[in-house]
């Protein structure tokens, strides 16, 4: 994946009735404690069985609401105009107005006994699903976020470099080994994100008021709390992967950087410090896969180019689209239906802006789903297809479920089912199917285990830091004046990157990345690079698999896919917990699967990095 492309941030791309709450149309809200207009039914101590009645009545109101909040922001994502914004901005203000007034509906429960763990389950959903909550019975609050989330997605999807999209400069930052071509369109690209600052400190406060109404310190511990644990707790565990995981990372880092000392110099890459941000082949520097040439060596040569099979090949969208699909008939999964091949987007548009970045939806919580993505015949994009569908079958197996319960049990779930799938995609799998001749011998690993680490090992404090700086801002750590330090102090504490150049404190750097104007909470992206390999260990394990974990594909073996199945079904019915011990047998994450199939690449690069300072 040229980026992280998973689905959108935005509450179009989230297709679950509770992802969709906000989605919902509040011409009748149910009323908020304490609402003049009250009964005096509803004001007396609630009872368990009003609970029940509550959460089933929210989840008819949102399931009969989603469709129509769904298409709005399909049309916005594909038609960025004036008036595709402003229905935008009118929908998330009346989905936005309807999740508060259900929110906080919930918590009239809280303390309430003899609830049974469904309706528990349900009540905690209903008041954890806001992203971006308004302040209750604020209806101007309520518009002005709209507005800004809206106006700062806009600002982000049609932002351009001297008539560049972002995508043409993606390539630039890919493909240039100039450093000053690099430079120049690294610091354009955040010049585009600069004005984005005033509205984001705007939204923060609004948000933190919301969820302060709904009884969070700020919107930071409203996301810590969604993972089924204490927010300081959650907090910690993640911390506890990440020191799992950092000295894998660490050796990759200090190879990466030797080699580009040699490419640019070690005068523009000191052997002893931070990797300067723009030199690493991504416009985040979040992946590093296209610096492969680089930094491989003799024997880290792959064996094969995907990029140059699939044009050999003759591969056009359709087609790679249509392989991604079999993949998951070969597993036992029905076929995409007819509309998703009808209504996707594949291609970008000549004639139109629209949001390139690829993600997965389903329209109407049943069988409508798509994905939308500017496709190329690329490696990365052949990846992200596997990736992105497996959100949609994610999506149909689910939807058994009642409406609250059509999502994942963690959002970081939803991420690792898809790439779990592209670990799959194997040199044994691409022989299968008919786009290589040979499978490459087992000495060609090191370099198969090297693109695979460019990319998701390099990831993984990308995917820490993005929420722990976000965290930072809710709780006012960091004030508007300190967005950009802070953020460049967490780029290179997490990944030992750092800014190429020396950036204005009103620069708004963080908002170069999608997902931060885009409001898409990030850890689930973190949390997906560790499930998806506790998952990969998993499904081989099952498979019979008895060789180097990378090397496993589960493709055709449909035994692997039913026991997958179930839990896709399970859908947000269990804590992540419960689903993942369904599947795995484990019941807390485990980074012990990444140490286990990046190995080999660990022992190489240690052996690689001997004589060398390391660390930054």
């Amino acid at each position: 994946m040229s980026s992280i492309t998973k689905r959108a941030g935005q509450l179009a791309g989230a297709v679950s009735a509770l992802a969709l709450l906000a989605a919902c149309d509040p011409q009748t809200p149910a009323a908020p404690a304490g609402d003049a207009g009250q009964t005096a039914a509803e004001t007396a101590q609630p009872t368990a069985e009003d609970a029940r009645a509550f959460v089933e009545r929210a989840g008819q109101k949102l399931a009969a609401v989603s469709e129509e909040a769904s298409r709005v922001f399909w049309i916005n994502a594909n038609f960025i105009t004036y008036d595709s914004n402003w229905l935008a901005a009118k929908q998330s203000e009346r989905l936005t107005k309807l999740g508060v007034d259900l929110a906080q509906e919930a918590r009239r429960f809280d303390g309430v006994e003899g609830l049974d763990a469904d309706t528990r389950r349900k009540l905690m959903l209903l008041k954890e699903s806001l992203t971006l909550p308004a302040p209750a019975g604020d209806d101007e609050a309520a518009a002005e976020l709209a507005r800004i989330t809206t106006e700062l997605q806009s600002m982000y999807g049609t932002g351009e470099v001297d008539g560049k999209s972002l995508g043409e400069l993606s390539e630039t930052m890919a493909s240039s080994r100039d450093y000053d071509e690099l430079l120049a369109t690294w610091v354009g690209w955040r010049d585009v994100a600069k004005p984005m600052k005033d509205m984001y400190a705007a939204m923060v406060d609004i948000a933190n008021q919301g969820a302060g109404d709904l009884g969070y310190d700020d919107t930071g511990v409203l996301w810590r709390s969604k993972y089924d644990m204490d927010p300081d707790a959650f907090a910690a565990d993640v911390d506890r992967l990440w020191g799992e995981v950092k000295p894998l990372y660490e050796s990759l880092h200090c190879h990466v950087r030797a080699k580009l000392g040699e490419q640019y110099g070690t005068d523009k890459v000191p052997q002893d410090g931070p990797i300067p941000a723009h030199l690493l082949g991504n416009m985040w520097a979040q992946q590093w896969g296209e610096i492969f040439d680089l930094v491989a060596e003799g024997d880290a040569d792959p064996g094969y180019d995907l990029t140059q099979l699939l044009k050999d090949a003759d591969y056009d969208h359709m087609k790679m689209v249509e392989t991604a699909d079999n993949f998951f008939t070969s597993v036992g999964f029905e076929p995409l239906p007819e509309t998703f091949y009808e209504r996707s987007l594949f291609l970008k548009p000549e004639d139109r802006d629209v949001v390139c970045h690829a993600s997965a939806w389903n329209l109407d919580d049943q069988d409508d789903i798509r994905i939308k993505m500017c496709i190329k015949p690329t490696a990365d994009d052949f990846k992200t297809i596997h990736h992105e569908i497996g959100h949609n079958i994610y999506q149909r197996a689910y939807k058994i479920q009642p409406p609250l319960y059509r999502g994942d049990p963690n959002d970081g779930f939803h991420e690792a089912i898809g790439d779990m799938i592209a670990l799959s995609i194997t040199p044994d799998y691409l022989k299968q199917i008919g786009l290589l001749d040979q499978v490459p011998s087992e000495d060609k690993d090191i370099g198969l285990l090297m693109a695979q680490a460019l990319d998701k090992v390099a990831f993984l404090p990308f995917g820490l830091l993005v929420d722990k700086w976000r965290w930072q801002v809710f709780s006012g750590e960091l004030t508007p004046d300190d967005y950009n330090e802070g953020w460049w102090k967490l780029r290179e504490q997490y990944q030992g990157v750092t800014a190429p150049v020396d950036r204005a404190a009103d620069a708004f750097d963080p908002g170069a990345k999608y997902h931060v104007p885009g409001n898409t909470p990030y850890m689930r992206y973190f949390l997906a690079h560790i499930f998806q390999f506790q998952f990969h260990r998993a499904a081989c394990e099952m498979a019979g698999w008895d060789g180097p974990l990378h090397r496993c594909s589960i493709y055709g073996n449909k035994e692997v896919g039913e026991k997958f199945n179930a839990m896709l079904e399970m859908g947000a019915s269990k804590t992540w917990q419960e689903a993942l011990e369904a599947f795995t047998g484990q019941t807390e994450a485990d980074a012990t699967a990444i140490q286990a199939y990046f190995k080999p690449l660990k022992d190489w690069l240690d052996e690689q990095n001997q004589g060398r300072s390391c660390g930054w």
